[in-house]
């Protein structure tokens, strides 16, 4: 006999009782289905090691260079930015979490509400596409760290020179796949577990690199601007790329809130874990660059490269062993999890979460094989991972932007926190295959920028692109859905 699904109350959450209708279903398989109330297990600490666990890595190290460089602050304002910018993005970061909680959805099932259920795919694969770069670039750091870590006791293995980086990303990415495929819990224990370490860590470098620097010198540098040029088209820029730098976890932060308590956890714990943790690491990663021809004799702004330098094979061995942990828990949480499960909505009867993120791996590495390359001598590039790091967030940004518009209007406003929680996994639900008021609220901000990018004209619209893309995404969304406010409105009055 077939049964039909059904959502069950639980206080203020609810949960999915599956049956054959939704069981059957190519929208659905078990690893994207609403985790269960006893799933939700993650508590404010728990958010808030997830955070530390991401925000404490070598891309967050070099942030305060990239904007001293790249985008003509001083440090004194790189520093600032940072923190004002990740003060900002809390504010989708908490929004977006919201349905994940209440309905223990991941990402792409909450994107099938304002793309379609066909639709979703298009923004999902745009997320993975970026995570999979970030995977690539955070693992070769990774596995540098493991090469310096087995050169400090091996003088063979160090004569390996850049095979052995190519050796150590393997096997790191090897480590990053495992965590992931062994599910939420493992994830959970390993943030929980390395937060601490890495901040009493990070904290360890500090006290160690202040003695060699004047730090009031330091935050008198002047900015690397032309002089006479104006201050704010400069922040502003910086401000959006360091915005874009979490702009993909700010749409997939419900891969995460799914496993959460309670929407208080998830609002506590994200506003104590990520801005000072940012700021504070990012600080670490300024201090050490201009304390590091005091420590070896040369500046460097790359830690692993900097402590790499020390001639102590014990020290080096122990930073390089937190340095591993720092960026498995980055990279598992922020590059991993979400591509796995985009791609299983693509096809959630052949991709379950094993294969999803394999195939995430496989891309990561495609994505890097120039670097590879370069390692083992096969190719020679001048091209900077930093000057990437630049052009990437600020050009990303400007396509995620508009996602994250999108999806608060649609869940706050337009939905009123109310969803069909069944039809999101039937094709043949309330929800449309494709949301046309979506799809255009998505491609006419990045026809926009676009546009920009190739004519040269409305400069600004690219420059500030997260936040023109996302305000202007939300409020053609809202327009095209006006008709259904008034409706819901007018309900409500009835009622």
């Amino acid at each position: 006999m077939s049964t039909q699904s059904r959502t069950v109350n639980a206080g203020d959450f609810q949960e999915l009782e599956v049956g054959d209708d939704v069981q059957s279903s190519s929208l659905y398989n078990d690893d994207i289905a609403p985790t269960k109330i006893h799933q939700r297990t993650w508590g404010t600490m728990n958010v808030a090691a997830l955070w530390v666990g991401m925000a404490i890595c070598v891309p967050t190290y070099t942030l305060g260079g990239v904007l001293t460089a790249y985008f003509g602050l001083s440090v004194s304002e790189a520093l600032i930015t940072i923190l004002l910018a990740n003060i900002i993005v809390l504010i989708p970061f908490c929004l977006n979490a919201f349905p994940g909680t209440k309905y223990g959805i991941p990402f792409p099932v909450l994107l099938r509400s304002s793309f379609g259920t066909v639709g979703s795919n298009l923004p999902c694969l745009i997320r993975a596409i970026v995570a999979c770069g970030w995977f690539g670039i955070q693992t070769m750091f990774g596995g540098i760290a493991i090469h310096l870590l087995l050169s400090a006791f091996s003088e063979g293995w160090a004569s390996l020179g850049g095979t052995g980086e190519v050796i150590g990303f393997f096997i790191f990415l090897t480590l990053n796949l495992t965590v992931v495929i062994r599910g939420s819990e493992s994830i959970k224990t390993l943030e929980t577990l390395s937060a601490p370490l890495l901040l009493a860590v990070a904290a360890g470098l500090m006290f160690w690199a202040l003695p060699k620097v004047d730090v009031i010198a330091l935050m008198d540098i002047p900015a690397n601007r032309p002089e006479g040029a104006s201050f704010w088209g400069y922040f502003f820029g910086g401000l959006t790329a360091m915005v874009g730098f979490w702009a993909t976890l700010s749409l997939n932060i419900p891969d995460f809130s799914r496993y959460v308590k309670s929407q208080k956890d998830q609002l506590k714990g994200q506003i104590i874990g990520l801005p000072l943790t940012m700021f504070f690491f990012a600080s670490l990663g300024v201090i050490m660059t201009a304390a590091s021809p005091a420590l070896v004799g040369e500046t460097i702004s790359d830690p692993v490269n900097l402590i790499g330098k020390i001639d102590n094979p014990m020290w080096v061995a122990l930073a390089m062993l937190m340095i591993i942990i720092a960026t498995i828990s980055t990279n598992t949480a922020a590059n991993i999890v979400s591509p796995t499960n985009d791609f299983q909505n693509v096809a959630p009867k052949y991709i379950n979460q094993t294969k999803g993120a394999l195939l995430t791996g496989f891309i990561g590495v495609l994505l890097m094989s120039y670097e590879i390359f370069k390692k083992l001598g096969w190719l020679e590039s001048d091209l900077s991972v930093e000057a990437m790091y630049s052009g990437w967030l600020l050009g990303y940004s400007s396509l995620l932007g508009p996602i994250a518009g999108i999806m608060i209007v649609d869940y706050f406003i337009v939905k009123k926190q109310e969803l069909n929680l069944v039809d999101l996994y039937r094709m043949d639900g309330v929800y449309p295959v494709v949301n046309i008021s979506g799809m255009l609220a998505f491609f006419i901000p990045v026809g926009l920028t676009v546009f920009s990018i190739t004519t040269g004209t409305l400069d600004w619209f690219y420059n500030y692109g997260w936040f023109t893309g996302s305000f202007l995404g939300a409020a053609i969304y809202a327009v095209l859905n006006a008709n259904k406010l008034d409706q819901s409105d007018t309900a409500t009055a009835t009622s």
